[in-house]
């Protein structure tokens, strides 16, 4: 029960923090979907609830979206400078990339951060084994550690540190 009050209340913050309102409506309003985000998702963090008790998570997760938007940020003006310069040669393809993470909520996260920074994209996770398939619009390396270090490890350091 104490996750779902955690839950409730974060997702009640966030909501505040959008919505950026007080007015009675949105406040209605915030508390039905945090209600909801709660109920829905709270049997994902169940596995282990003990990890709401670390506050470093919550640091570790705001310097997590900072870097993946910085990525982002990257990856854009590289797609921008493509467009602009077509003769630059691309060399699509997919590749095998490994990882450390085992909880399936930070092997979501992994492949959501690689799917939305443009030019990459996630095709398949193998969780017993570790490895994530990636469609790269400009390999550079096919070896599985290069890969992994080119894609991978920047997020997954931080990652491992708010889903352990």
């Amino acid at each position: 029960m104490k996750v779902k009050i955690i839950i409730f209340i974060l997702a009640f913050l966030l909501w505040l923090l959008l919505s950026w309102s007080v007015d009675p409506v949105h406040l209605f309003l915030g508390v039905l979907i945090a209600v909801l985000v709660c109920f829905v998702t709270a049997d994902i963090f169940l596995e282990s609830p003990q990890v709401f008790k670390k506050p470093s998570r919550y640091l570790w997760f705001v310097y997590y979206i900072i870097l993946f938007a910085w990525e982002c940020f990257k990856a854009n003006l590289d797609g921008a400078w493509r467009v602009i310069h077509p003769d630059l040669p691309i060399n699509p393809g997919i590749v095998k990339v490994k990882t450390q993470l085992k909880s399936e909520v930070g092997l979501t996260f992994l492949a959501n951060s690689l799917t939305l920074k443009p030019g990459t994209m996630t095709v398949d996770i193998d969780k017993e084994n570790g490895f994530l398939y990636i469609h790269w619009s400009d390999v550079k390396a096919q070896d599985v550690e290069k890969a992994t270090e080119l894609i991978v490890r920047k997020f997954e350091r931080v990652l491992m540190r708010i889903f352990p």
